[in-house]
């Protein structure tokens, strides 16, 4: 038996933020359809020229999203949520750092999430609480 539970979907976002976040979610749930390999590609050529999204960008993408689909806010979402979530900054010329990896402590969870200034965007959780196996960031600028 599972203990039910209520969802709780971020309020006042915008009503432009929400009509980018549902056509972006489209995106984000064919990107969820491929391997690792092509997804990271995908994602480095549309992380290219973008400026890197600070934490207020980040989570403010995170919460369009998770206004926008329940499928984001629930527990499963996380790909599709961290998926739409950067290419909505991408959209406003930003990227947060888009992550995926495991659970430190047993047992064994694979989850999704964005980071923004070196720490995890509003996943509720210690920095350190989940390893990175894949990371898609924007390139530094600082050796040109």
């Amino acid at each position: 038996m599972t203990t039910p539970s209520a969802l709780e979907r971020p309020t006042g976002v915008p009503f432009a933020r929400r009509m980018a976040a549902r056509l972006v979610l489209f995106a984000a749930l064919a990107l969820s359809l491929l391997p690792p390999r092509r997804l990271r590609a995908v994602l480095h050529f549309a992380c290219r020229g973008a400026m890197p999204a600070t934490a207020a960008q980040a989570k403010n993408a995170r919460d369009a999203m998770c206004a926008v689909s329940l499928r984001c806010v629930g527990p499963k979402g996380c790909l599709p949520r961290s998926l739409g979530a950067a290419l909505l900054c991408r959209l406003g010329g930003s990227w947060p750092t888009w992550c995926t990896g495991v659970r430190v402590v047993p047992p064994f969870t694979a989850h999704a999430w964005i980071e923004a200034d070196g720490r995890p965007v509003d996943e509720g959780v210690p920095d350190d609480y989940f390893t990175r196996l894949i990371t898609v960031a924007v390139a530094s600028r600082s050796g040109r």
